[in-house]
């Protein structure tokens, strides 16, 4: 069984394991290659998009139980939603925006503590969903499956989420807390500099 000290290592290994994977060992190359690699890899090179969804699994684990897991699955079902919004060309405004202020938002409730209930954090992290949803969908390659492309960045999303799970328990610790609100404020810092163009 998979214990918490080793779940960072195991992670970490997971992610690089996937991005090292080749589009030949899919069933078909261009579903695969066009369509979950390019998924996969969007969440995961975009800073903005991985400080925000880093965010919602530390922000889960500081609330505890039951925000740990309803956060994470709230935000790629409301993502997947939002990409297909994004697919289907409907237009939402201020979507970068959007994606900046979600790792500002997310990151100050994290420096500062913030435990509303847990239906106004899952609101919150939903809305936010919308945005980098969106964006993925409008990012679409024409040439790609949408259907493998989704299952991809929704992967990866869970992935980024379990990262700052991880390390969003060290909360268990006084100094772990400190940790934790420590990379809220790093977070928080990385979504100004995206709003404000220094990204």
């Amino acid at each position: 069984m998979l214990s918490f000290r080793k779940a960072p290592l195991f992670l970490t290994a997971l992610l690089v394991t996937a991005l090292c994977a080749s589009a030949s060992l899919a069933h078909t190359g261009e579903i695969y290659g066009g369509g979950f690699v390019n998924g996969f890899t969007h969440p995961i090179l975009g800073w903005d998009h991985v400080a925000a969804m880093v965010a919602v699994g530390l922000w889960g684990a500081f609330l505890g139980a039951p925000a740990i897991w309803l956060l994470p699955v709230v935000f790629p079902l409301v993502m997947a939603f939002g990409a297909v919004m994004g697919i289907l060309g409907i237009p939402v405004p201020a979507v970068e925006t959007g994606i900046a202020l979600s790792a500002v938002v997310l990151g100050l409730m994290i420096v500062f503590a913030a435990k509303p209930s847990v239906w106004v954090s899952a609101v919150l992290v939903g809305l936010f969903a919308i945005f980098h949803g969106y964006a993925h969908g409008t990012e679409l390659p024409a040439s790609a499956n949408a259907f493998a492309f989704a299952a991809g960045f929704v992967i990866a999303t869970g992935l980024l989420h379990l990262t700052g799970i991880a390390i969003g328990l060290l909360v268990k610790w006084p100094a772990g807390r400190l940790v934790v609100r420590g990379a809220g404020g790093v977070i928080s810092l990385a979504g100004m500099a995206f709003l404000t163009g220094m990204a």
